[in-house]
C-alpha cells in the first residue's frame, strides 16, 4: 500500500522540481539577454593576449579564448542575439502558423485540402535544410536567420492548430452558436480560437528549444551576426580549431545551449499535460 502512495508522490515531486529548475534556467538566460552587464562585467569584445587559452578558474569561469577574451562574458552577451532571434522565430511560427491552421480548419473543403497538402510538403523537408535554403536567399544576419527559422516553423503550428480547430468545431457550444445565428468569423475567433490555443502554446514552448538549436546551427555555419559579435553558434565555431588544447571553448557554450533546449522542452511537456487535463 505504501508503495502505491509513495512512488507516485515521489514522481510528482521530481516532476515539479524538474519544471522549477527548467524555469530557473530560462529566467537566468533571459536575464543574460536583457541585462548582460548584471551577470558579466567584462568587455566581451576586448581580450588580454597574455591570458589567452586559459582554462576555467575562479577568475574566468568558462576560461578564455584564443584572443584572451573571457568566455563566460561572451556567452552571456551572446544570449542577447541568440535569444532574441529565437523569440522572433517562435513568434513568427506561432502567429503565422496559427492563422493558417485557423483559416484552413475554418474554411474546410477544397481550401483546407490545398493548404494542408502544401503544409505536408513543407513538413516532409528537414527544418534545418529549409531554413538553410531560406537564409541563403535572404542573406547573412541574425534577423534573416530568425525570419528563416520562423517561416520554416509555421508548418507544424498550422498542422496542430488545424487539428484543434476541427476538434472544437464539433463541440455543442459551437453548434449552438451557429444555431443562434452568430456569424462564422465571430464564432471562429470567439469560440474556436480561444479553445484551441492550449496545445499550440505548449508546442511553442517545446519549439523554443528547437529554434535555439536551429539559430545556433545557422550561426555556427556563419549565417548569423558578423564577428566579433558573439553568438552561441559562432562561439562553438570559433573553438572547434582548439579542441585539442582548449576544450572549454566549444564544450561550455554547447552545454549552455543543451541546458536551454532541455529546459524549454521540459516546460513544454508540462504545459502539454496541463492542457490535456
Amino acid at each position: 500500500m505504501w508503495r502505491h502512495v509513495v512512488v507516485p508522490v515521489g514522481r510528482g515531486l521530481r516532476a515539479h522540481a524538474a519544471v522549477a529548475v527548467s524555469v530557473l534556467v530560462l529566467i537566468v538566460v533571459l536575464g543574460w539577454a536583457v541585462v548582460p552587464d548584471w551577470f558579466a562585467g567584462r568587455d566581451p569584445l576586448t581580450g588580454v593576449p597574455a591570458q589567452k587559452l586559459r582554462g576555467p578558474s575562479a577568475e574566468h569561469w568558462f576560461g578564455t579564448d584564443n584572443l584572451g577574451r573571457d568566455l563566460y562574458t561572451r556567452v552571456v552577451h551572446a544570449a542577447g542575439i541568440s535569444v532574441t532571434a529565437t523569440v522572433i522565430a517562435v513568434g513568427i511560427g506561432l502567429v503565422g502558423g496559427s492563422l493558417i491552421g485557423l483559416v484552413s480548419g475554418g474554411l474546410g473543403g477544397l481550401a483546407d485540402t490545398v493548404i494542408m497538402r502544401i503544409v505536408d510538403v513543407l513538413l516532409a523537408i528537414p527544418e534545418l535544410l529549409s531554413a538553410l535554403v531560406l537564409v541563403t536567399v535572404l542573406g547573412v544576419g541574425s534577423r534573416n536567420v530568425a525570419l528563416a527559422v520562423g517561416l520554416v516553423m509555421m508548418a507544424q503550428f498550422a498542422r496542430l492548430m488545424r487539428s484543434e480547430v476541427l476538434r472544437v468545431r464539433r463541440t455543442p457550444y459551437v453548434e449552438a452558436a451557429f444555431a443562434a445565428g452568430v456569424r462564422w468569423p465571430v464564432v471562429l475567433v470567439r469560440h474556436v480560437l480561444r479553445n484551441s490555443y492550449g496545445p499550440v502554446v505548449a508546442l511553442a514552448a517545446v519549439d523554443f528549444g528547437v529554434a535555439v538549436l536551429a539559430v545556433s546551427s545557422l550561426s555556427f555555419l556563419g549565417y548569423g551576426a558578423k564577428p566579433p559579435t558573439p553568438e552561441w553558434g559562432s562561439l562553438i565555431a570559433d573553438g572547434r580549431n582548439f579542441l585539442a588544447t582548449a576544450w572549454w571553448m566549444t564544450t561550455l557554450p554547447g552545454l549552455v545551449i543543451i541546458a536551454v533546449v532541455l529546459a524549454a522542452q521540459r516546460i513544454g511537456r508540462a504545459l502539454g499535460r496541463d492542457g490535456a487535463r
